[in-house]
């Protein structure tokens, strides 16, 4: 720390005994402040200045006489522009305006054609035209005053645009005002006029689908009666044939009557021999579990048992079709526990014949059955036999007298369709002439229908043309209210509407002129080239290094620039608040964080050249050039390209500049803790390069430097 101490006092005690080091220094610090007060006085109020702002008027209107008035729009815009100051307008032939616009001699013009009041005037008109006036820009004269001219150019449009609206509405207003006048004077009849034309417009839709609906209805009833009138031969044909039908019908159930009784004895001596073969299976599995019987007796039985069962499975199935049969014939799905108890028989007697056949494998490899598959067949035959035990005990009393139910049902059933139809060929004739009345009636119902519904249309024109009227007037509320509405005041009703929506504007943070809003950003610009001064007629090197370490050297040397960039800091910030009079809120965080930057710049800009040397100050060069582009001083960093977007969170110029910001405009500490904490990394970032590198770097790069100084053109 000593060292360090002692170079910054050597330095101090040079620039106080050498006046010319002095003078130089001084120059130094003063010059980075003459740089930001003539770029924030040269803008301190641009956009107020416009007057300035050359800008040539052509006005060739010749007028129109519209409603018997005379009107000259062009002669009323060249009038109004006579009394705007804003922009420098200049009144000229057309001739001398392109001249001057090419010429630069004025910035823009302004022409105002020959029909311009006529093309206005085609509003009442059933062609009505837009009328235009001619904007012509040179652009290459500079870049922001086609903006501002363009500006006055549409103004002098909207201008134009609203005080035609507001003639306009006038006029209107005025119509509005007679015709509330009026309707007040025949309210009463109107009143009572409206209630009739509006209860016969509500009643005219239902008159229409009335209409519609019973000529839809005669239509359909029309086709319905020529459509039974050609089937009525098919449906006397159909009632002979079912005639016939039925009668065969009951003969064909008296004869499955007799039938069903002789098969009945069959049906149970099946379910009989399905008991035994049950049984049968049921007894091979004692002969199974026997350990002495002879294989050759038990294959014998094995293969009896299985032709048993193939037979019985046969049987099942005979008896399913002839059951499922007598179901659909009987009718009420009486008999579907039968069909049930044989599905689940047939299925056991499978799953018999399934065990049989494994156990005829085992037997034949000579092998001894499992006990588990003997069981299972045991358990099989025996569920098997049980149910159909139940269906024999219960087939005569319930099986067979439910079969026999359904029979004569079936056959009653036949009887009784026999006499309907027997009947219904009796009444045949009646229903024809029926049929010929009726088509008579709904032709001459379909006639009168069709001139009442063409007649409606013109009805309904009418009608719903008068109710569309009186709806009008009404739209926006009751007759008085309407009246009211137009009788309002005409000139206050025409000004509103010629503008009815006004901008109220919110400002936070107000800065009261714009070189104000632009110090932010020229103060930190002046201290970064204050900076870049700095180095460029300082060394940042000890010219006796003996006996001094190189971070002494760099911290050594660092004060004293620091010393000097403080100053710079301190000059600029007060001139701007004292000398220009700049707006600033808060005015000590003003003075500080300019000091604040200024230490963090020099620091960044004396290490790039302290460790690069002449490299240094051109990387520092670079920075500052980005830095005017990413830093979004000038315009929003949205509206650059996306390069400075992406480099814009990088650049120490975003956090420096939004610092002053805050301080010109009104503190938000969130903002500017952020703000400290990048300055605070960039602070880290410098020092760690300066520390570690600097040393190793000068020892590579000194020849390098000698070399150069050779040439006498590089110091």
């Amino acid at each position: 720390m000593k060292k360090i101490g002692m170079i910054f006092t050597q330095d101090c005690r040079n620039i106080v005994t050498n006046w010319v080091a002095a003078v130089v220094i001084l120059g130094l610090v003063f010059l980075p402040s003459l740089y930001a007060w003539f770029n924030i006085e040269a803008s301190w109020d641009p956009y107020g200045q416009t007057g300035g702002l050359m800008v040539a008027v052509v006005n060739q209107d010749k007028g129109t006489t519209l409603r018997g008035t005379p009107i000259n729009i062009g002669n009323e815009i060249q009038s109004s522009l006579k009394e705007n100051k804003n922009i420098g307008w200049i009144f000229v032939d057309e001739q001398q305006a392109m001249q001057g616009v090419m010429h630069g001699d004025y910035y823009a013009s302004i022409l105002i054609p020959v029909d311009f009041s006529e093309k206005i005037g085609t509003v009442l008109t059933h062609n009505p035209q837009k009328a235009e006036i001619i904007y012509t820009v040179n652009e290459k004269i500079n870049a922001i005053a086609p903006k501002i001219t363009a500006k006055g150019a549409s103004g002098i449009v909207e201008e134009v645009s609203r005080n035609f609206v507001k003639t306009a509405n006038g006029t209107i207003f005025s119509i509005f005002n007679e015709i509330g006048i009026g309707l007040e004077s025949q309210r009463p009849t109107i009143e009572r006029v409206r209630d009739l034309v509006f209860k016969l417009e509500s009643t005219i839709p239902e008159i229409e689908r009335i209409t519609t609906v019973a000529l839809d209805d005669t239509k359909k009833a029309n086709e319905i009666i020529h459509t039974a009138q050609a089937n009525l031969p098919i449906v006397t044909q159909l009632a002979v044939d079912g005639q016939h039908f039925t009668e065969r019908l009951g003969q064909f159930l008296d004869q499955s009557s007799e039938a069903l009784t002789e098969i009945a004895p069959n049906v149970k001596q099946n379910l009989v021999l399905l008991q035994q073969t049950a049984i049968a299976a049921e007894q091979l599995t004692a002969m199974l579990q026997d350990v002495k019987i002879d294989s050759a007796i038990l294959t014998s039985a094995l293969d009896r048992t299985a032709r048993h069962l193939t037979i019985a499975i046969d049987a099942t199935g005979r008896l399913l079709s002839l059951f499922d049969r007598l179901n659909q014939l009987t009718g009420g799905n009486n008999l579907a526990f039968v069909i049930d108890k044989l599905e689940r028989i047939n299925g056991n007697l499978q799953q018999q014949l399934s065990v049989v056949s494994t156990l005829q494998d085992v037997v034949n490899r000579g092998e001894r059955p499992a006990d588990e598959v003997i069981d299972h067949l045991h358990q099989l035959s025996k569920d098997a036999s049980a149910v159909i035990g139940d269906l024999l005990d219960r087939f005569d009393d319930e099986v067979l007298p439910r079969i026999q139910d359904g029979v004569e049902r079936a056959k009653a059933s036949a009887h009784n369709a026999y006499d309907v139809l027997t009947d219904s060929l009796h009444k045949i004739p009646d229903v024809q002439q029926l049929l010929q009345d009726a088509a008579k009636g709904l032709t001459i119902g379909n006639q009168e229908l069709l001139a009442i519904q063409k007649n409606l249309p013109a009805i309904k024109a009418n009608i719903t043309s008068l109710a569309d009227l009186i709806r009008t007037l009404e739209k926006e509320g009751t007759l008085d209210q309407l009246i009211n509405l137009l009788k309002n005041n005409v000139q206050k009703e025409s000004e509103f509407f010629s503008e009815p929506v006004l901008l109220k504007e919110n400002k936070l943070f107000p800065i009261p002129n714009y070189g104000s809003a632009m110090s932010p950003f020229f103060t930190t610009l002046s201290l970064w080239v204050g900076a870049l001064l700095l180095v460029s007629l300082l060394t940042v090197e000890v010219h006796d290094r003996a006996g001094y370490h190189s971070y002494q050297i760099y911290f050594g040397r660092y004060l004293t620039f620091l010393t000097l960039a403080v100053l710079q800091s301190l000059m600029v910030t007060l001139g701007d608040i004292w000398i220009l009079g700049t707006y600033v809120v808060d005015k000590l965080w003003f003075v500080l964080f300019g000091m604040l930057i200024s230490a963090v710049f020099m620091l960044m800009v004396y290490t790039l050249v302290s460790v690069f040397g002449n490299v240094g100050k051109a990387m520092a060069i670079v920075l500052l050039v980005l830095q005017l582009a990413g830093s979004g001083g000038t315009f929003p960093i949205q509206v650059t390209p996306p390069f400075f977007q992406a480099i814009h969170p990088l650049l120490p110029f975003t956090y420096a500049i939004s610092m002053m910001r805050e301080a010109v405009g009104g503190m938000l500490w969130d903002i500017v803790g952020k703000d400290l904490l990048v300055m605070g990394v960039y602070v880290a970032v410098t020092l760690i390069i300066g520390l570690a590198l600097k040393r190793h770097i000068n020892r590579v790069t000194e020849p390098l430097m000698q070399k150069a100084k050779e040439s006498k053109l590089i110091h």
